[in-house]
């Protein structure tokens, strides 16, 4: 996952270097005015790659008609001859704010951006009164069916909404000690739906270093605003606490409210330690709840580079 808070040439070369270190997939979150525009950023990052998955980590259903994002996906398929995924989330705190946007019904604007996709993508004529955006009669007329689609978020419903529709989950920044349960709901939802369990992709930071422990504070600011009840209960994120959060967020960001994030917190849901200490416990994670996939967390593009080839390192299974 490449932030893309800084020039678009920059967030391109974060991309072609995730390449050249083999990772399978770069992912460009939609941030709304927090960052470059995800679309044409990861047209470009498609434009300079040649294997490499590009996709949306993540997007929403409300800061654009599902049937534009829909469109946009197909376009950047077909642009990057296949490459392309769809990455969905029920909207946060930092794009969705600043746009004065609501977050209506998340789950159900969730599910009716992948029904709709899939259908336009498979051409099908499209009528649907939805949460964030209707259809009259609507056609596509291009796009790969299977397009995959990849949800993330962290309470119980979207991990439901994963195992029914997704074909792959995102768990970004999950309490460590409850990725099993998450796992378990998943896994139990496409079980009850008859169908295959979604890949399963953990994403945090591997934090060896005093600054990226430091850029760990930021990055969990407005993640862990966007918590579920039970999770901020768990940390002892009480109202005031995410008061103050909050507040920080709107008027400086994440750089300005990391100073209100305990080092409890990130101890929860960052790996932290020497690059052996991080292996280890990464390894652990991955082996204990049947992960697919580990997804690098870029947020430092000037030093984009050192932090694929840190992430490549601890990756490596342990002797």
């Amino acid at each position: 996952m490449v932030m893309p808070e800084g020039p678009v040439e920059q967030v391109v070369s974060a991309a072609v270097a995730a390449e050249e270190f083999g990772c399978s997939r770069v992912w460009i979150p939609d941030e709304g005015l927090a960052a470059r525009e995800c679309w044409v950023t990861l047209g470009a990052a498609a434009a300079a790659t040649s294997a490499v998955q590009v996709g949306t980590g993540i997007t929403n259903a409300y800061t654009r008609h599902p049937g534009m994002t829909a469109a946009a996906v197909a376009t950047l398929d077909e642009a990057s001859g296949g490459r392309a995924a769809l990455g969905i989330g029920a909207g946060g705190a930092l794009t969705l704010a600043p746009l004065a946007i609501e977050r209506r019904a998340p789950i159900t604007a969730m599910r009716e951006l992948v029904t709709t996709s899939r259908a336009l993508w498979s051409g099908q004529v499209v009528d649907h009164d939805g949460v964030a955006g209707g259809f009259r009669r609507a056609r596509l007329g291009y796009g790969r069916p299977d397009i995959p689609i990849w949800l993330a978020g962290r309470g119980p419903r979207v991990m439901r909404l994963a195992g029914e529709l997704a074909d792959g989950f995102i768990m970004s920044f999950v309490h460590k000690e409850l990725i099993g349960d998450h796992v378990a709901s998943i896994h139990r939802a496409a079980g009850e739906h008859g169908r295959p369990r979604p890949r399963l992709c953990y994403m945090t930071i591997l934090a060896t270093t005093d600054r990226a422990h430091q850029r760990a504070r930021a990055a969990l600011t407005f993640r862990l605003v966007d918590s579920p009840d039970h999770v901020k209960a768990r940390i002892g994120l009480d109202a005031r606490a995410e008061a103050s959060l909050r507040r920080a967020l709107s008027d400086g960001g994440p750089s300005a409210a990391a100073r209100f994030v305990r080092d409890d917190w990130v101890d929860a849901f960052v790996i932290c330690g020497t690059v052996g200490e991080c292996r280890a416990e990464l390894a652990a994670l991955v082996e204990a709840n049947d992960i697919d996939e580990f997804q690098v967390s870029v947020n430092d593009l000037d030093t984009a580079a050192d932090d694929l080839a840190l992430a490549a390192e601890i990756a490596r299974p342990p002797n």
